[in-house]
This record gives structure tokens, sequence and C-alpha cells, in this order.
């Protein structure tokens, strides 16, 4: 994973998950990703702390790339995905 000061200049999709909790969070991400083009890049926005942490892991899991994982606003993160 790169740091958090990693820019991030292009996203394929974009997946509110504001209000959702574990293990929807990363069921969700994982569903969208199903549906993207290897190489393609997602955009999660995240504001249940577990999930800023279990979603990114599991999708790493999963052969995903995780590109950037960054609290944009408290209790807000952001995490990029590059489909495997």
């Amino acid at each position: 994973m790169e740091n958090e000061n990693t820019r991030i200049t292009k996203t394929d999709k974009e997946l509110d998950l504001s209000g959702d909790v574990c293990p929807i969070t990363f069921v969700k991400s994982k569903l969208m990703l199903e549906k993207m083009n290897s190489g393609q890049t997602l955009k999660v926005t995240l504001d249940y702390a577990p999930s800023a942490v279990n979603v990114p892991r599991s999708l790493e899991h999963d052969g995903h790339r995780v590109l950037k994982v960054a609290e944009i606003q408290k209790e807000v993160w952001e995490v990029y995905v590059k489909k495997a």
C-alpha cells in the first residue's frame, strides 16, 4: 500500500458506503470490484473506523492492490483499490 500522501489521479468507479458497517462494507466493495475490469481503480468512502482497517486488508487478501487509505476528515476514509 502506498502512503497517505500518494496522489490518485483517476478512479473508474466510486462507492460511498457511509452508514454501512462490517462485514457489509467488505461485501459491497467486493461485489463492485467483481463488476470491474482488471487494472481499474475503485474509490470506496467509509465512515466506520473498523471498516477502514478491515476492508483494505480483506481486499488485499483477495489479491487486489490497495493504493491508498486516507482519513479525509474526522472519521471519514477513502480507500483506493486497483482490481487484480
